[in-house]
């Protein structure tokens, strides 16, 4: 996990509950855990954006008519 050992997690675990205190800890997670499913949400629309205009729009050739039957 990102190179961190249970160790560290839990310093890093220790050293925020002591900056924050236990009742800030949760309120400051479910932010976190709201930008991150926001960030998300945006990544995957400009992932669909950027999908769509990869599909080639089909473009009428010049000797075809408006409905779609040759000349």
């Amino acid at each position: 996990m990102f190179g961190i050992g249970m160790g560290e997690l839990l310093v890093i675990l220790v050293i925020a509950l002591l900056l924050f205190g236990a009742n800030r800890l949760p309120e400051i997670a479910r932010a976190l855990g709201k930008a991150v499913k926001e960030f998300n949400k945006a990544a995957q629309g400009l992932d669909d954006e950027a999908r769509q205009k990869q599909v080639p729009e089909k473009k009428d050739s010049p000797s075809e008519k408006k409905d779609g039957s040759p000349l």
